[in-house]
């Protein structure tokens, strides 16, 4: 059988890029150990499978070296312990995943008529955060105490989500690449990230982290669509980032979910509890280190206090470790992987045959009886 001349450094590379292991992957391929070293070679259906295991590209084995991915947005992520720019084969798909759907949506917009968003870049760095925050709650539509009226996160954050849809956004919260449950996105190395643009901008979060969670990260993405700059986003541990950018994003979005004058005016009635950050996470629908570390911010507590909270609340999370997630229902599921305002227009489109069905399929990686019953779930709400 004719193998192919693959150097090895590549075969390393792969592997390396992906977190799989020799060891991971011996059942599947026994001489993949021999391949790493350069000891033997594949054949051209070996590689293709080896590919395929590894997420990667299969011409990338041909190349004389390894490639250096450069990602397509501005990375924003703080130092954690992994290199600053490198990035997860699951992060990179699901980034070029995004960029076809907003590439398609534009022109779909464009050739419907549709104007660009004015809000989109109308933000500056030297603006009072505050004031940046009103304007976002004025075209999303929030009012003063909007969260409070939530009985659940969840509930909250799909207010949040459907509002900020409204406004000609598109918002994708998912958890995983596309619909593989076996290519988890993992939280440590990114929260979410946004990519500008005037008629299709779009918001992803990731669905791994905790709800409370989430509602920070939609929050912080939103500032940037108004500062009009393309990010990725992680914000490690809550700490300060170096970037300027960040830094007003941060506020801007903790100003939008907790006003201070709301924060201030809740506080006497929240520390009459025993656990205060927590209440005030309940009330304001964002996680109990927002709420401490916004604390902090107007002056309510010192540092060191919201370090002994921030570090105790760290250890109470690592002992609940595995937090699983019900599979609920799947075509409810994907209004949030795929975005209604996206989901709708493509399944209008392919109906009116201004989009192939084919292309339909790949766009949202729903295919022939799936995506016609999709369809049809969108049309019925």
């Amino acid at each position: 059988m004719q193998t192919l001349n693959v150097k090895h450094e590549l075969i390393r590379w792969a592997l390396e890029r992906s977190g799989r292991s020799v060891e991971g992957l011996a059942r599947q391929f026994p001489k993949l150990g021999k391949w790493k070293s350069g000891e033997a070679q594949p054949t051209l259906k070996q590689l293709e499978a080896l590919a395929k295991k590894t997420w990667t590209p299969l011409g990338y084995f041909f190349l004389p070296e390894p490639p250096q991915e450069k990602l397509p947005i501005p990375d924003f992520r703080t130092v954690s312990d992994r290199p600053v720019g490198s990035a997860s084969p699951n992060l990179i798909d699901s980034l070029h995943t995004m960029q076809r759907r907003q590439t398609w949506m534009r022109d779909y917009l464009v050739d419907c008529g549709h104007a660009p968003l004015s809000f989109i870049a109308s933000a500056n760095l030297r603006e009072a955060p505050a004031a940046v925050a009103q304007r976002i709650r004025q075209v999303i539509g929030t009012v003063d105490g909007w969260a409070s009226h939530h009985g659940t996160w969840s509930d909250a954050l799909r207010h949040l989500r459907e509002a900020i849809e409204e406004a000609g956004i598109l918002v994708v919260i998912n958890g995983v690449v596309g619909n593989d449950t076996h290519r988890k996105l993992d939280t440590e190395e990114f929260r979410g990230f946004v990519l500008m643009d005037s008629y299709a901008p779009l918001i992803f979060v990731n669905g791994s982290d905790a709800k409370s969670a989430q509602m920070f990260t939609l929050a912080h993405e939103l500032a940037h669509l108004w500062v009009g700059e393309s990010a990725l986003f992680n914000l490690s541990n809550l700490e300060p980032s170096e970037f300027a950018v960040e830094q007003f994003c941060n506020k801007v979005a903790a100003e939008f979910l907790v006003p201070a004058r709301e924060f201030e005016a809740y506080w006497p009635q929240a520390i009459q509890d025993a656990e205060p950050f927590q209440t005030i996470a309940r009330h304001f629908k964002v996680s109990p280190i927002v709420a401490a570390r916004r604390a902090q911010d107007l002056g309510l507590i010192q540092q060191a206090e919201f370090l002994t909270f921030f570090r105790s609340y760290q250890e109470d999370e690592r002992r609940k470790a595995a937090r699983v997630s019900g599979g609920g229902n799947f075509y409810q599921t994907q209004n949030v992987r795929l975005g209604k305002r996206f989901a709708r227009a493509v399944a209008l489109a392919a109906k009116e045959g201004r989009l192939l069905y084919r292309d339909a399929y790949r766009l949202t990686d729903l295919h022939g009886a799936t995506f016609d019953k999709y369809a049809k779930t969108l049309e019925a709400n």
